[in-house]
């Protein structure tokens, strides 16, 4: 097997560094994270946070958790909790102590240290659309299962696009993949198509080992370097209302015990799994959360965490999650304040119940988006590509989402609200006069081509124009962008000695059997 650390010959080349630039189709905003410079909006007052704060611990203390896991019980009991079976019952002063270990903010570097992130502080980061099991898109025109091809498009945009700044789960599950060996090919398709940050399901050991080792291999690292800074990070949701299952701890531990990075995430639907009062539905989502930081502080004090939010509520109607609703909005800055109150970063989501991209897909995901921006969330999961709840995976919705991100990064830029002389522009008034106009003077031409934001899909021509340019609406639009995109897609650079060291992992691993399942 070649040495990657010998080897110094790398593919990609420059069609490598425009695919970074992402200059090919679009002329997009640079990679630059955003910084939130808004003050968060704080729903919840001193006593609202301590109700919250006494409901989640008396939830802890009084009605417990169940842990699924074996081996957490075994770490729980020996903490000094109360152990019935499989249900936990924490004090809060325990509960507290060790959340007060987990860094307030922390770093995850990707195979591309340029691509570096920072979780926590004001910084702002934005994901893609991961999980759903269907696809949607213009050309085939219905609802149907993902597989390996629309998976590795969705890869392309994520890639793609600057104003993504992590790579999620499975942006599509790509069904027509064995589970057994499904994490190895999206892994390798995850790493040679993408050089962002990477995520583990937390689905048994093998997955979460295998995973660990496709990123160490794909970052040139020995095992020390891997362990020494995160390199990567999971997400898990408890299985609510109040309980962990085995794998997802699991996993967890074992990154844990690596230094690698966790992300909490309560699945709370207020109504369903939570009650139906946002307060209690909050209280709930983080006792579920904070019961598991607990844990993995225990073991390594100081791992890496994110506590997450999906409370929402269902339609009381039918049953089904509702999502980007007034509750969603304030359930996450309520979040927020308790997420600043723990002094632990947070996640939230972009999500919508619609089925198309469409119009109300549109307002449902802002609104989502937005209430990310006000509660002061560090990451944003499922930020583009998101329908149906989460049951659906589309590219034209994926790239109508870029375009509010590009708005939200655009609206964070400091020069804005810049207010120097320049800015308060007097002397242009003044040459202006009463009856002039601004286009033509000095001080608008030195400005004009960066003075505003400037979008990539949205169309600005009045009626008559779009009408005689073709008439076309956002979502087609989107559609012939993403067809662009992907058909001038290339891959990031990569070491020939990596990606084969990658494939050799790959083969070997489901030569072996990949990860044990029940069919």
């Amino acid at each position: 097997m070649a040495n990657p650390r010998t080897s110094r010959r790398r593919s990609g080349g420059r069609a490598g560094a425009a695919a970074r630039r992402g200059s090919a189709v679009i002329d997009q905003m640079p990679w630059d994270p955003p910084i939130n410079t808004d003050a968060p909006t704080e729903p919840l007052g001193p006593e609202g946070i301590e109700a919250i704060h006494d409901g989640a611990m008396r939830i802890l203390e009084e009605i417990g958790i169940e842990f699924l896991n074996e081996e957490a019980l075994g770490i729980l009991r020996e903490a000094g909790c109360t152990v019935e079976g499989s249900n936990v019952r924490m004090g809060r002063d325990f509960v507290m102590e060790m959340v007060g270990k987990a860094p307030s903010s922390f770093t995850i570097t990707p195979r591309n240290p340029d691509r570096t992130i920072t979780i926590g502080g004001r910084n702002l980061l934005f994901g893609n659309v991961s999980s759903p099991p269907n696809y949607w898109d213009m050309e085939i025109g219905k609802k149907v299962p993902g597989n390996r091809r629309m998976c590795q498009d969705l890869l392309k945009l994520t890639q793609y696009f600057n104003c993504i700044h992590f790579a999620g789960g499975y942006p599509v599950e790509p069904v027509d993949l064995h589970a057994s060996i499904r994490h190895l090919d999206v892994l390798y398709d995850k790493l040679t198509l993408t050089d962002k940050t990477m995520h583990a399901y937390s689905l048994g050991k093998e997955r979460v080992e295998d995973v660990m080792e496709m990123v160490r291999i794909a970052g040139g690292l020995s095992h020390e370097e891997f362990e020494a800074t995160p390199r990567m990070y999971t997400n898990i949701n408890s299985t609510s209302p109040l309980k962990h299952d085995h794998p997802m701890i699991d996993g967890c531990l074992r990154l844990a015990r690596r230094g690698q990075a966790i992300v909490v995430t309560p699945f709370t639907l207020a109504g369903a799994m939570a009650p139906v009062t946002m307060a209690g539905a909050v209280a709930q989502s983080l006792a579920e959360a904070l019961c598991a930081i607990a844990l993995f502080q225990y073991v390594r004090p100081g791992t890496p965490c994110v506590i997450g939010t999906f409370t929402s509520n269902v339609d009381m109607k039918t049953g089904a999650p509702a999502f980007g609703t007034p509750e969603y909005m304030r359930s996450t800055q309520m979040t927020g304040q308790m997420a600043r109150f723990y002094n632990l970063p947070m996640r939230s989501s972009g999500v919508c119940a619609a089925n198309v991209p469409d119009g109300q897909s549109i307002w449902e995901t802002s609104n989502s988006l937005w209430a990310a921006v006000q509660s002061g969330t560090h990451i944003v999961y499922h930020a583009a590509g998101w329908l149906e709840g989460g049951l659906i995976a589309s590219p034209e919705k994926f790239i109508m989402d870029c375009e509010i991100l590009q708005q939200i990064q655009r609206y964070m830029q400091p020069e804005l609200v810049a207010t120097g002389p320049d800015e308060i522009a007097l002397d242009a008034i003044r040459a202006v006069g009463n009856d002039g106009h601004f286009f033509g003077i000095q001080h608008t031409q030195d400005r004009y081509t960066t003075a505003f934001y400037q979008p990539f899909l949205s169309d600005w021509k009045n009626f008559e124009g779009w009408e005689a340019a073709g008439g076309i609406w956002t979502a087609e639009r989107a559609h012939h962008m993403f067809k662009e995109i992907v058909g001038s897609f290339e891959a990031p650079p990569m070491e020939d000695a990596i990606r084969d060291e990658l494939a050799d992992f790959v083969a070997r691993r489901k030569a072996e059997g990949g990860a044990p399942t029940d069919f």
